[in-house]
């Protein structure tokens, strides 16, 4: 992906959203119809203390000298959140590397499960649990994350990745309610991770094939440039075996493992939704020793 490229798009997208009122400044009656939506380029550099031929310059993708003070000027003119000022930060960062030097190697295509973490989380139990990466592979749960995410895990698209599950598998708007939620979550945090990480030619290729096979659902949401860190909040599914669900998430980074994350979901005890996950876990539960399976086929 041209790091320049992208650099131009996000600083262009992220423009067009502030109006003038919100960047603080008072236009004169006389200024006339705005041919651009939001701001003007000038009027950033104006906000942003640096000069016109500049911040055109950082616009355009050539971030040579971009200080991080200069940065945090134009995020801070931009209204970006951290989501957006880290990723700002990241494509800078790899403009210039790539500028001064060979193309980094970036994170291994695949990356394994430590057995010793494996293990860890299928000891889990009483709520889901699974480790994805930040291509948002799901590369190991526990019986109950496998159970509550079924449809994800038996996807024919391999590997199970839940942005190809979302926009490739026809299961995925009956799955998920609110689907066009979904859909705006995973194509952000794949456009993060695209920043932090642009030489992963597993993430290249994952979005190669959404961008080809996933229709103008995935190609308008990627050229938005949107970027979100969704480590935490609530989702609907409706499991085609025990109905609607909600549940709360929480991600965990993997500290011994870099772009490895733990999820681990939730429900209110007591609640409609622990009762559905409880019968979710029966029909899962394992084999007794000198009994028949509980497991529902």
């Amino acid at each position: 992906m041209d790091r320049r490229t992208e650099i131009r798009d996000f600083l262009t997208t992220r423009r067009a959203r502030v109006t003038p009122e919100q960047a603080g400044l008072t236009l004169s009656p006389l200024s006339g119809t705005r041919r651009v939506p939001g701001l003007r380029r000038e009027e950033v550099a104006q906000l942003a203390g640096v000069s016109v031929p500049y911040y055109t310059r950082l616009e355009r993708g050539d971030a040579r000298g971009a200080t991080d003070a200069v940065l945090d000027t134009v995020a801070r003119v931009l209204l970006l959140d951290d989501a957006e000022r880290a990723h700002l930060f990241d494509l800078v960062r790899a403009a210039n590397a790539n500028a001064t030097g060979p193309a980094g190697p970036g994170r291994p295509a695949r990356q394994p499960v430590r057995p010793g973490l494996r293990n860890l989380v299928e000891t889990i139990s009483g709520v889901p649990a699974y480790i994805r990466n930040a291509r948002l592979d799901l590369l190991a749960g526990n019986t109950l994350a496998r159970a509550l995410f079924a449809p994800v895990f038996d996807s024919p698209a391999r590997p199970a990745n839940a942005a190809r599950f979302t926009f490739l598998d026809p299961a995925a708007p009956a799955f998920y309610p609110d689907w066009e939620s979904v859909a705006d979550q995973n194509v952000a945090t794949l456009r993060a991770e695209v920043g932090r990480n642009p030489y992963d030619k597993a993430l290249s290729d994952l979005i190669g094939e959404l961008s080809t096979r996933g229709g103008d659902a995935f190609r308008q949401r990627w050229a938005r440039h949107d970027v979100r860190h969704h480590r935490a909040g609530a989702k609907r599914i409706h499991h085609p075996l025990a109905g609607d669900l909600t549940f709360t998430y929480e991600t965990a980074q993997l500290a011994a493992d870099d772009g490895l994350y733990l999820i681990l979901c939730a429900v209110p005890p007591g609640s409609r939704d622990a009762e559905t996950l409880d019968l979710l876990a029966s029909w899962n539960s394992p084999r007794p020793a000198n009994g028949p399976s509980t497991r529902r086929t």
